[in-house]
């Protein structure tokens, strides 16, 4: 785009507060004065900002296309910094006479790339995994993890999943098996009695202080995994009378997830020491307190106490947990325990982002007005009338009367009154008029109301990638994520609309939209342009959109790329996972892609046959079916 540079600063300003960037992008991102959205580097705060458009169009060359997943490695070190060095200012500041080891829950992001760099970013701060099934356990033990960094096995465990943690410890892991049940600790007993090897054990204390936020219920006492009192009394003997009572190190009482309000936090960390001491004085020599997951991100950048925010920092965060447990064990004449938390959220979510493209529009409203015809129904007359008095003073009654006469005209061609060009013509005039109020209701201060009932008239951006694999907590529980253009940021916006994927499902949309003065019904965006592409992206997607992921209309895992930013303002493409097939979609859902093949080459033989076909019609239609099953499921 050409044209002054003043004023393309000044729009890319606008624009970047428009959609808020500066509330929620943690600083990561910047938009650029020739209106690209940027991605920066925290960890080399002097590097130039690096365009995403530019990124794409480079990946692209190296055949990674879109829609893709892409992961940012100095996000994701980054966030594991701060988490480490904030619990590490706290301790310091309060005196607290112990260490932080924290630990990330695989389920967060179970990838193998994602995984291996937790490990290896948090090397240097003792930095462990939380495995909660079977599999997740045999992932953590495959890392090549620090001398001091724990291993906490949560979730239900069976024999064999005690049997290989309690094994573990042979190899110098320090494999921590958290009891969850009465009917677990006897597992335990059986087994360790059986290997002749001591285990490390902790137990899962239900606190009855419940948070606020999406997650409410894995808070509090109705909450589905951990023992109550009664419960936890029951393990203590049992542990006793077992001769294992001394292996008991580490108290787990999981706060909550994504928790929005600090004071929460503060609340359940004053019961679980309260537990901690308890457990204390009846014998166990615990040596963790484990408060579990909780710290949260601010998706919308209000730093308020909701579904999508959080009234804290990070370092508010830590030294709430420092200050409090300190504190109680100084008051208790405890020796301070080694703190572990279980953030998983705060780890990834910023570290990845969707970005996909724009494939056309479905608009609704209208650039020009049809002339009137002598065979015109009254309404139609009427309709079209509405023009005539469009004026500032009357846009709510032009609005008013322009919907009634439409419906009204919905309804005759309903009944078989009007035909279908006479309704075609109607609806384009409604859209006319109203792109003609939008107009003049956006320059009018007093028209506050009406903008709002416009922006729900919104048009339809379709794009290519799927919610359901991709989002799948957007559609789920109305999680909010930061979704904006990459591009034309030096432009004002001339449009609103909501995003629809490319699934045959009406579910399959993002009508909700966190912009700089708060959550919208539909998104600014720019009028599409013929032959060019129009990138959006959808942002912190890092934390359990990849796990959660579904196969609906059988689209795939997108392409993912990771990428590592320099501080000279390249990027080193560190991996590249190709975005899963159609055969390999088909063989999830129990088809043989060959037997599929098979099937087809013989229905074509068939025909052939059969005198439908012609037989040189064979290879052409045989090698349509192989490339599209060979093929990505997403839209090429």
């Amino acid at each position: 785009m050409g044209g002054d540079t003043q004023n393309d600063q000044t729009s890319a300003q606008a624009n970047s507060q428009l959609y808020g960037v500066d509330r929620w992008g943690h600083g990561y991102f910047e938009v650029l004065e020739n209106g690209d959205l940027a991605i920066k580097n925290p960890l080399l705060p002097n590097a130039p900002a690096l365009s995403l458009p530019e990124i794409l169009h480079d990946l692209q060359q190296r055949d990674v296309h879109v829609p893709m997943l892409l992961r940012v490695t100095g996000f994701l070190e980054n966030e594991i910094r701060s988490i480490n060095e904030a619990f590490l200012e706290a301790i310091k500041r309060v005196g607290y006479r112990n260490a932080y080891r924290g630990v990330f829950p695989i389920k967060v992001n179970q990838q193998a790339q994602v995984v291996e760099r937790v490990v290896e970013y948090g090397r240097s701060y003792h930095y462990g995994l939380e495995a909660g099934s079977k599999p997740e356990l045999v992932v953590a033990l495959s890392q090549s993890l620090p001398k001091h960094s724990l291993i906490v096995c949560n979730g239900v465990k069976d024999a064999e999943f005690i049997r290989l943690a309690t094994l573990s410890r042979k190899l110098g892991f320090n494999t921590v098996i958290v009891i969850e049940s009465p009917r677990e600790v006897d597992t335990v007993i059986e087994v360790c009695r059986d290997l002749d090897v001591e285990p490390l054990l902790g137990v899962r204390v239900k606190l009855t202080q419940k948070i606020g936020g999406n997650w409410a219920e894995s808070s509090g006492d109705r909450s589905t995994f951990g023992l109550n009192t009664d419960q936890l009394v029951l393990i203590l003997d049992k542990l006793r009378q077992a001769g294992l009572l001394h292996c008991l190190k580490l108290q787990h009482s999981h706060l909550g997830s994504q928790v929005p309000d600090v004071n929460d936090v503060r609340r359940a960390a004053i019961e679980a020491c309260r537990y901690f001491t308890e457990l204390t004085q009846e014998g166990a020599p615990l040596t963790h307190l484990d408060l579990g997951g909780g710290l949260g991100v601010d998706y919308t950048g209000e730093k308020k106490a909701n579904e999508n925010s959080i009234n804290y920092s990070i370092g508010e965060y830590a030294a709430n947990v420092v200050e409090i447990v300190r504190y109680a064990m100084d008051e208790a004449g405890i020796e301070h325990p080694v703190l572990v938390t279980e953030s998983g959220r705060a780890v990834t979510a910023t570290s990845s982002m969707l970005l996909f493209n724009v494939l056309e529009a479905t608009l609704y409203d209208g650039p020009s007005c049809p002339g009137a015809e002598p065979d015109d129904h009254h309404l139609m007359v009427d309709l079209m009338a509405v023009e005539g008095y469009l004026a500032a003073n009357r846009l709510q009654e032009c609005w008013n009367d322009a919907t009634f006469y439409r419906n009204e005209m919905r309804a005759l061609f309903r009944r078989g009154t009007i035909g279908l060009r006479q309704m075609a013509r109607a609806e384009r005039v409604y859209l006319y008029l109203m792109s003609q109020i939008r107009s003049q209701a956006a320059s009018d201060p007093q028209a506050g109301d009406l903008m709002e009932a416009l922006k729900k008239e919104a048009d339809i951006y379709h794009c290519n990638f799927s919610l359901f694999q991709s989002l799948p907590d957007v559609w789920a529980i109305d999680q909010l994520h930061p979704i904006m253009p990459l591009q034309r940021l030096n432009e004002t916006p001339d449009r609103r609309a909501i995003l629809a994927d490319i699934t045959c499902d009406s579910d399959g949309k993002v009508d909700r939209f966190i912009l700089g003065d708060g959550v919208a019904p539909s998104l600014p965006v720019h009028s599409l342009e013929d032959d060019k592409p129009y990138y959006m992206g959808a942002f912190f997607v890092g934390a359990y959109q990849e796990t959660l992921g579904d196969l609906h209309n059988l689209f795939g895992d997108t392409n993912v790329a990771t990428i590592q930013l320099r501080d000279d303002g390249r990027f080193v493409l560190l991996h590249e996972q190709v975005g899963d097939t159609i055969a390999q979609v088909l063989s999830y859902v129990e088809y043989d892609p060959y037997d599929c093949l098979a099937a087809f080459r013989q229905r074509v033989d068939a025909a052939i046959s059969d005198g439908e076909l012609k037989a040189s019609d064979r290879r052409e239609l045989v090698g349509a079916y192989r490339d599209s099953i060979e093929g990505y499921t997403y839209y090429e």
